[in-house]
């Protein structure tokens, strides 16, 4: 019997086992779903089919910063618990992929699982299947992104929270030691007060009208105002604005290691030490888990499902 791409790929959503092995299985069974199912449980690969829905909310964040070529990349690989994700082997996959990330540019994250691993023979996604064999957790290749400049990467707690910082300077300047430590001390106040925005520029028209509604809001509330002039009221939500930016917009924010001056005005104060300009482009700040809930059911569930 024969088969096609699509059935190993069919065979690999049920199993949650790498391609080259739903490959062979469905060689092996000659063409039968079934059987290739069968095949992989004896070898003990669809196992990881019945832990592919416990919830991978633990993790690392890893980065890989290839200052010779200026191409940088953030990863998040995900597993079910703390105890991976401090394990040697996981770490090491996991910036392995950060590489592969650097140097084969994938379009996404499919793309991603389909490269040769590298420094490997395999793919990603079969280098995940390896490793799961071998620490029988479930594990996730969760996001990534890549970035091509000058950038400066840090790592919190282990791999918590992961943050890239892209600068627009020279080559000569990112190459300064005063301009990688202005570059670790940005990312590291990204990685602490998670700004939501560059500038006070990159906050979309929308956010600032509805934060000026519910000041609106707020004030209409406040027996104190009653009777006040509009003229006031506007001039005291221009006030929660601009008090908004400085939450919010990374540029804005007070810099963690002196209070009396903004993150903005530190890069300006090291571009003019160094003499050169510097100019903070962009960020990502990846948390580990964010926007994953364990659900208590969820919890009872692999619980239950680690008993069997």
């Amino acid at each position: 019997m024969a088969f096609t791409a699509k059935d190993v790929q069919a065979l690999r959503e049920k199993t949650n086992v790498g391609m080259m092995d739903c490959k062979k299985a469905l060689t092996e069974a000659d063409g039968d779903m079934d059987k290739a199912i069968d095949i992989l449980r004896e070898k003990g690969l669809a196992s990881a089919a019945k832990k592919a829905s416990r919830i991978a909310a633990e993790g690392v964040v890893v980065a890989y910063n290839d200052e010779a070529a200026q191409v940088a990349a953030l990863v998040e690989v995900n597993c079910e618990t703390d105890f991976v994700a401090k394990n040697a082997d996981f770490i090491a996959v996991a910036n392995d992929i950060a590489k592969t990330v650097v140097e084969k540019n994938p379009a996404d994250l499919d793309a991603l699982l389909a490269e040769t691993i590298s420094g490997g023979s395999m793919t990603v996604a079969d280098a995940v299947q390896d490793l799961f064999l071998k620490i029988r957790e479930n594990m996730k290749v969760r996001r990534f992104i890549r970035v091509e400049g000058k950038v400066a990467t840090y790592i919190h707690g282990g791999g918590t929270v992961g943050v890239m910082v892209e600068f627009d300077t020279d080559d000569a300047t990112a190459a300064n030691d005063a301009f990688k430590v202005m570059g670790k001390d940005v990312a590291m106040q990204v990685a602490a007060m998670s700004p939501s925005y560059l500038d006070e520029a990159a906050v979309p028209a929308e956010v600032v009208e509805k934060e000026k509604e519910i000041n609106m809001a707020q004030l209409n509330e406040d027996p104190k105002m009653a009777g006040k002039p509009d003229q006031v009221k506007a001039k005291i939500i221009e006030g929660k604005i601009k008090k908004y930016f400085t939450e919010v917009c990374l540029l804005n924010q007070a810099f963690v290691k002196d209070g009396d001056i903004n993150v903005a005005t530190y890069i300006a104060n090291v571009a003019k030490e160094i003499g050169a300009d510097i100019k903070a482009t962009g960020f990502t700040r990846f948390a580990k888990g964010e926007g994953i809930e364990k659900k208590a059911d969820d919890f009872a569930a692999e619980v239950a499902s680690m008993m069997k």
